[in-house]
Formats: C-alpha cells, structure tokens, sequence
C-alpha cells in the first residue's frame, strides 16, 4: 500500500475568486470622486446623518436602495458601477415573498 504524502496543487475556487462585499470600498471610491475629505464631508453631500455611514463602514447597517439611489444622483456613477465598488456581483435580485405581505399576516404565519 502507498500513501502520497507529497501535497497537491491548490484547486481553484471560485469562491475565492469572487470579490467580496466591501462597502469601505464604495464609500472611499465615492469620497475620491467628490474630492470629498472624510466620512462627514460625504454624510453631508448625501444628506444622511454621520453615523449612517459609520455604521456602514462597519457592516452593522446595509447600503439601502434609497441610499444608493442618492449616491448615484450625486456621483452620476450607474447603481450598476456603485454595486460593482461594493462588490456586489448579482444579475438579479430575489425578494422575499414575506415583504409584500400584511404584518397581521407574517405575525400569524409566526404563531404557527
């Protein structure tokens, strides 16, 4: 019997091929294009308070629709180019059936 100790070529994955969700990312390409100084220059020029962005930037709140609409009204990048600087690589969005439904509803479906 033999075993082959010697190591194997690390496979590909695409997995770590992708580029991952930075919203660090976006927010500085966006003070970059502004020729903004900081967080609260940009806080200002998107008209949303200073702890949205801190709270962005460190992942306890998401880029919201909204918020990304204003980005692109301010920064005449497509929502594609901001959700690419982000690394936000989807073709298609998939909402929940639950968002469309009653609050009565869901809270039922809960005590189920």
């Amino acid at each position: 019997m033999t075993i082959n100790t010697t190591p194997e070529a690390p496979t590909s994955n695409k997995l770590d091929e992708q580029v991952t969700y930075d919203p660090n990312h976006l927010l500085d390409s966006l003070i970059d294009k502004l020729h903004l100084k900081n967080d609260a220059a940009l806080s200002r020029s998107l008209e949303v308070a200073p702890p949205v962005i801190s709270k962005i930037r460190h992942r306890r709140l998401p880029v919201g629709a909204s918020l990304l609409i204003r980005m692109h009204e301010v920064s005449d990048l497509t929502i594609r180019e901001l959700r690419a600087l982000m690394g936000d690589r989807r073709e298609k969005f998939r909402i929940s059936d639950k968002q469309f439904k009653p609050k009565d509803k869901i809270e039922a479906e809960k005590l189920k």
